[in-house]
């Protein structure tokens, strides 16, 4: 239960995140917002405004006027409220949770929707700088949001600063650290039978050892403890290259400071930069084949991974939050038609040509694009499975 609910709302909040972007630029322009749905169809519910009040419709199988067994509404109510600016807009929750979409009058997008009349409020009869802020704005919330909570995370936990003693100040659950009772605050004295004198000598002698089981020796309150431990083998980023090294799942060598809300928004600034240097390193090792791309995730390891988070409490929940939001407004922002950043190069290919694409042209990008992504998708869906199943 707890990683359901931790992925639901992972997923719920970078959705509407990302569409309210959309919608607020949208609407920011004068554009007409069809349909704010989170969640890809068919719809559950709907509020739509209209001027003469509120319509709020449930939605599920029923038999239609011809007798057929059809999605439709079963329950519709409407709130009688004449509204002076009723927008029209179709808000929604539908039941496919892996996405979302803001549909805008005048636009050829994924739905395939040539419909576009040249009327001042859709989306295609403003001008270039205009279309690119409705179509970057869903990125540029998923940033914002990775840098306002890695802001309050650096607010409420404060900022490390290196010390080199070799005082652990956290214990990974489930890792061998934890299962030899290792806890924070102990001073550890010996590995592998070779002095620690600073943490950077802990962090060595173990990471040069995955799989082989070691002496390790520790203070606690006058006390000295040995056990021998066999640090876990895992995969880490090491400068332009990924190296195997052990793990035991502690961390320490720093002391926690105070940071102010300066600071901590500066912080967020930059931790939010330095997932974005990861995502791009994570890709370069995947084009040159140091990294598999089996080691790709999508729902079911975003689920595992909520899950793990949640356990270990809501701070770490929220971390994963901002670093998914990062990658998220990455991903979007790329070149790949039916993507926002496939949006953008459509509309500065446009601004460059001096004249529209054609609606045909359109829909064979769209189509294109289409298709490639349900190719990524696919490879996702199975190293999910396979990590998920076999590994």
């Amino acid at each position: 239960m707890t990683t359901v609910l931790a992925t639901a709302f992972v997923l719920l909040v970078l959705i509407f995140i990302h569409e309210l972007g959309h919608f607020l630029a949208a609407r920011s322009v004068g554009v007409k917002v069809l349909r704010l749905s989170l969640g890809f169809p068919p719809r559950l519910f709907s509020f739509r405004s209209t001027s003469s009040g509120w319509i709020f419709r449930f939605f599920f199988f029923r038999r239609n006027d011809s007798g057929k067994l059809k999605w439709l509404p079963v329950i519709e109510k409407a709130i009688s409220k004449p509204l002076s600016r009723a927008s029209e807009t179709d808000y929604c929750v539908a039941l496919v949770p892996l996405g979302g979409f803001v549909r805008m009058a005048g636009t050829i997008d994924e739905n395939l929707d040539e419909t576009i009349t040249g009327a001042p409020h859709e989306l295609a009869s403003k001008n270039r700088v205009q279309q690119v802020w409705v179509m970057s704005a869903g990125v540029l919330m998923n940033v914002l949001l990775a840098v306002l909570v890695f802001a309050v995370l650096t607010y409420l936990t404060g900022i490390p600063e290196f010390t080199d003693e070799p005082i652990i100040l956290e214990v990974l659950t489930s890792y061998p650290a934890e299962e030899a009772g290792m806890a924070r605050g102990d001073r550890i004295l010996r590995v592998a039978d070779q002095r620690a004198d600073t943490w950077t000598d802990v962090r060595d002698l173990i990471r040069e050892r995955p799989l082989e089981t070691i002496s390790i020796q520790w203070e606690r309150d006058g006390e000295v403890m040995t056990a021998g431990i066999t640090p876990r083998e895992e995969q880490n980023v090491e400068g332009d290259e990924m190296k195997t090294v052990g793990l035991i799942g502690i961390s320490g060598g720093y002391e926690i400071r105070n940071a102010g809300v300066g600071e901590s928004l500066g912080q967020g600034f930059l931790r939010t930069g330095i997932w974005f240097g990861v995502i791009v390193k994570s890709l370069k090792m995947i084009a040159t084949g140091e990294v598999s791309i089996k080691e790709i995730g999508g729902p079911i390891l975003i689920a595992q991974l909520a899950g793990q988070s949640a356990q270990e409490g809501f701070l770490p929940l929220l971390n994963l939050l901002a670093v998914i939001s990062v990658n998220l407004a990455f991903i979007n922002i790329m070149p790949i038609p039916a993507l926002d950043g496939g949006h953008i190069m459509i509309i500065l290919i446009e601004a460059i040509a001096r004249r529209q694409l054609s609606a045909k042209v359109r829909m064979v990008i769209q189509q294109a694009g289409m298709a490639l992504l349900l190719l990524l998708i696919l490879v996702i869906i199975y190293n999910d499975l396979t990590r998920l199943f076999v590994n």
